[in-house]
């Protein structure tokens, strides 16, 4: 007798077309199901965040727009930097080092990032989106296949090798192949980036986010977003949404 097949081997049976974009404008163009990827670091916040008792992450493309909603919700946390860096009277940076030390139990992050908010903002009405990262891959695609679209576009938030990297290994889980994250992965680590980041010299970006963020396939969730009036809400697939 033939081993009984997952309920994630079934859904490879689909036929998916996918397709690769890039940025804003990739975003623009997304067709099917969106997810938008951004590994260093918003979406891995995102992830660690919720896997710590987060209620929902509260996704907004301006600093001052993360502010006022943060203002309007009693116990919400902002992570926010811009151009990578971290912002005077914001104590949690774009780093998973920080929201793993945070209390978040019950409580809503409010999250504004360079590359991940802006591009999931950018995705047009209509257009389902997920918010991911290498920790939530192999979830997202289960999430994403379950729904049985015709399309997933696969959106790299930047032109990063990290990103591209987690878009290749989440095209390989949705064809059935066992991607291997390590080799996909070696463009970031030839890069000055990741060479800066190790060296601990980057003002709020600790090299544990790097190891943080670097685990595929951490937590068996995925990030489904729902638009609401000036943001997008993002909450844990396997648990019901969070009502206000």
């Amino acid at each position: 007798m033939a081993p009984a097949r997952s309920a994630l081997d079934r859904l490879h049976d689909l036929f998916v077309e996918i397709i690769h974009a890039t940025g804003i404008e990739g975003a623009r163009e997304a067709r099917g199901i969106a997810v938008v990827i951004d590994v260093l670091r918003s979406f891995t916040v995102s992830a660690y965040a919720l896997a710590g008792g987060a209620r929902e992450c509260r996704l907004v493309t301006t600093t001052d727009e993360a502010r006022a909603l943060a203002a309007s919700i009693p116990g919400a946390l902002v992570s926010a930097e811009e151009n990578a860096l971290p912002l005077p009277g914001i104590a949690i940076s774009n780093s998973p080092t920080q929201i793993t030390a945070a209390d978040l139990k019950d409580r809503v992050l409010v999250q504004r990032s360079t590359a991940g908010t802006q591009v999931a903002a950018a995705v047009r009405e209509g257009v389902d989106i997920f918010a991911a990262s290498l920790v939530v891959a192999r979830a997202t695609v289960q999430a994403c296949l379950s729904r049985r679209p015709a399309h997933v576009t696969l959106i790299a938030s930047a032109d990063h090798p990290e990103d591209h990297a987690c878009a290749l290994y989440m095209e390989a889980v949705i064809r059935g192949e066992a991607p291997d994250a390590h080799r996909l992965l070696q463009g970031l680590r030839d890069s000055e980036r990741y060479a800066r980041a190790m060296s601990g010299s980057w003002p709020g970006f600790p090299p544990t986010d790097l190891d943080l963020s670097l685990i595929p396939d951490r937590f068996n969730f995925a990030m489904p977003a729902v638009r609401e009036a000036g943001h997008l809400k993002l909450t844990r697939s396997d648990q019901p949404p969070a009502n206000g």
